[in-house]
């Protein structure tokens, strides 16, 4: 029987640099978040210093790379990259601010309005019948669905829990109570025809969608004139989800669906910690 972990005579392994597309104050954000969390548990020891650890966390994070393949690279265990990983998001993710703080905190800085949408960050397929409810027919795929404010810049101010792939955006909404929480902060809401019904207060509504044509009612020009300024009010938070899925981790996630909240909610941190560098 030949052994198939013996490298052929003459080989050995490689290692190859790739350039890391991040700012040295985010990874001296992670480095100093580690260290202090180190200090708090009482933890003398790690086999690499809190600087590289950080390096290795975010290069799995931006790039996707793989677990054994950053552990091959520095030469410790795959389940130590992990470990790293799964603690490092967890700090990240205690930062992310919940849902009325920041809404607040628009309030307190002037903002009127925020914008609102839902997205599907897709998974691998999974077998069983309990993966049947993570299948989202809008995009013919199975992945987790997940809203996110943001302010008229576009910037991502809050990301809701992670949810089957079927979950539409009003029952999202709903369970997280957004109109409950933009009315205690005195603001308003532009959002896409998913969100229709959401909001059903004629006189003083909170959530402003546009009009939808139907087969006995044609747009009127004032109609498609307000559904073209909304659209271009809305076009930032387009921008904020870019900024988000730039983080290639999410192109397809491997993770545990169980652990997508945490993750989410770490990259809206380093992704805020980006933009705001």
């Amino acid at each position: 029987m030949t052994n198939t972990e013996e490298r052929a005579e003459g080989t050995c392994p490689l290692v190859y640099q790739c350039r890391l597309p991040l700012s040295t104050s985010t990874v001296n954000h992670l480095a100093d978040l580690l260290r202090r969390h180190l200090k708090a548990i009482r933890s003398r020891w790690r086999i690499l210093p809190p600087g590289r650890i950080a390096v290795i966390v975010l290069a799995v994070l931006r790039h996707d790379q793989r677990l054994a393949d950053m552990a091959g690279g520095n030469n410790v265990s795959e389940s130590t990259v992990r470990r790293w990983r799964d603690e490092l998001i967890g700090l990240l993710a205690a930062q992310a601010p919940r849902l009325d703080r920041a809404l607040k905190k628009v309030a307190r800085q002037g903002g009127e309005v925020v914008l609102i949408d839902g997205t599907l960050i897709r998974t691998r397929r999974r077998t069983g019948k309990a993966d049947r409810r993570n299948y989202s027919g809008k995009h013919r795929s199975h992945g987790l669905h997940f809203l996110a404010l943001t302010d008229e810049n576009g910037r991502l101010i809050w990301i809701s829990a992670a949810r089957p792939g079927r979950t539409h955006d009003n029952t999202a909404a709903r369970h997280d109570h957004i109109l409950t929480h933009l009315r205690a902060a005195g603001l308003g809401a532009l959002a896409d025809l998913g969100f229709r019904g959401l909001d059903n207060d004629i006189l003083d509504p909170v959530v402003v969608t546009g009009y939808i044509a139907t087969r006995t009612h044609k747009l009127t020009r004032g109609e498609k004139e307000a559904n073209r300024v909304l659209a271009v009010g809305r076009a930032p938070v387009e921008h904020g989800f870019a900024h988000l899925k730039n983080w290639r981790i999410l192109t397809k996630l491997r993770t545990d669906p169980a652990r997508a909240t945490h993750l989410l909610r770490a990259l809206l941190v380093l992704t805020n910690l980006e933009i705001n560098r």
